[in-house]
């Protein structure tokens, strides 16, 4: 194995959540006057913490979100999570065989804590993530596309940046990844490649990233 640790983002890599997380932030944002499409929210805001969803508001029409943004919006996504999530094809195949290979591995996502414990709880992926392997924006003083959040997960779990590689969706999450000194490979089942420029490799199917981190 090419690596000591490998850092999974989580929406869209592990768990299959981008579509239905989206399609809520979009409906909710448009509700609040703030018309938004998917595609919108996937382009600006993918990858992202809520705190970019606020930023972005301020910048664009120089308003606040009302105070209660966050916790309903997580209260509409685990509701959309509990009718619908999955776990992402082939990666517990992954997991698997970084567990039985003796190779260490975690999660670092934009998320807030309670959902991405909760989508592993729904999927059945929490079985490979048990505490101290969970790494949230929440932890950090910011989030993608600054490392911060990769470079406290490689401390946590002791291994230095070149040692690591990162699994991602997002063009922010490469950013950070690449900032944090760490290679990182793009999986492009729902993002454009061309967005991912600068990825260290790029992969369609979850079965053909074992060969990656071994090559």
């Amino acid at each position: 194995m090419r690596y000591d640790l490998v850092i999974f983002d989580n929406d869209g890599v592990l768990v299959d959540s981008e579509p239905l997380a989206n399609a809520v932030l979009a409906a909710y944002l448009t509700e609040l006057g703030y018309p938004t499409s998917y595609e919108d929210s996937i382009r600006d805001f993918m990858g992202g913490s809520v705190q970019r969803i606020h930023d972005t508001v301020r910048e664009r029409h120089g308003a606040e979100l009302p105070a209660e943004f966050d916790e309903e919006l997580l209260a509409r996504t685990l509701a959309a999570f509990e009718r619908e999530l999955r776990p992402v094809a082939g990666v517990a195949e992954v997991l698997g065989g970084l567990r039985d290979g003796g190779v260490a591995y975690c999660v670092a996502s934009s998320s807030r804590h309670a959902r991405i414990r909760f989508g592993h709880r729904t999927t059945g992926l929490d079985r490979w993530f048990e505490q101290g392997r969970v790494f949230s924006a929440e932890d950090v003083g910011r989030g993608k596309p600054a490392p911060d959040l990769f470079l406290h997960a490689a401390s946590v779990m002791g291994v230095v940046p070149e040692r690591c590689v990162v699994v991602e969706d997002s063009p922010l999450g490469v950013q950070a990844a690449l900032a944090a000194g760490m290679d990182v490979y793009g999986y492009t089942a729902m993002t454009p490649a061309a967005r991912l420029a600068g990825a260290t490799g790029l992969f369609s199917d979850m079965a053909d990233l074992a060969a990656l981190l071994k090559n």
